[in-house]
């Protein structure tokens, strides 16, 4: 018999961040991983890479096809993702389920292959980017939506030294993305329900 999981319980919207819309993807998205610090290399990187190819897009898109992302980028192994061959860029750009960018398939390998000699120097690319904030995620105070930054001079920082490594489409925007994405930052507005679930993990 397989296993059934009880239902996440419903939560109030009154109060919580607009930007998901009515999208029920969307939603599960910011009610369960927006804003989350993520300490594991492997979910890291799969940040960078769907950021990647998010550089021009929205969200909302990308998200929608991360699971094809995901097959065909091998579950985001970055160690296999250095190594691909001629044969397999053919191979996804030819794949309708991804975003068939030659740039952004060449950059991302790029990036697996940065990520890889950060770990090297660094034992995991996690301590490396949580280093720039003490290992601790910032927690902003936005009343709304439309206080929320898009870069800062902390991305700017960030975004200099991961292009100083080799990473490609790391611009300040793109940078500031994903540490909202990886719970670097606490982007929610205060009223929103996810904001007092994740304080508790930074500094103000």
């Amino acid at each position: 018999m397989s296993k059934r999981t009880s239902p996440r319980p419903r939560v109030s919207r009154v109060g919580a961040c607009s930007w998901p819309g009515s999208d029920p993807l969307m939603r599960l998205y910011h009610d369960r991983e927006w804003g989350k610090p993520e300490r594991g290399d492997v979910k890291i990187f799969r940040a960078i890479l769907l950021d990647t190819f998010q550089a021009g897009l929205s969200w909302q898109i990308i998200l929608h096809k991360r699971k094809n992302f995901a097959r065909a980028f091998d579950n985001f192994n970055y160690e296999k993702i250095a190594k691909y061959a001629p044969v397999k860029k053919a191979r996804l750009l030819k794949d309708s389920g991804i975003i068939r960018n030659r740039l952004k398939i060449a950059g991302t390998i790029e990036n697996a292959k940065a990520f890889i000699k950060v770990r090297n120097e660094f034992g995991t690319f996690s301590k490396y980017i949580w280093s720039f904030i003490e290992n601790r995620p910032i927690t902003n105070k936005h009343k709304d939506s439309s206080n929320i930054a898009s870069s800062t001079e902390l991305s700017d920082k960030i975004s200099k030294n991961l292009k100083s490594r080799g990473f490609k489409f790391c611009g300040t925007t793109v940078t500031y993305a994903f540490m909202q994405g990886i719970g670097m930052v606490n982007d929610h507005v205060q009223t929103c329900f996810r904001y007092q679930e994740l304080r508790r993990f930074g500094k103000s």
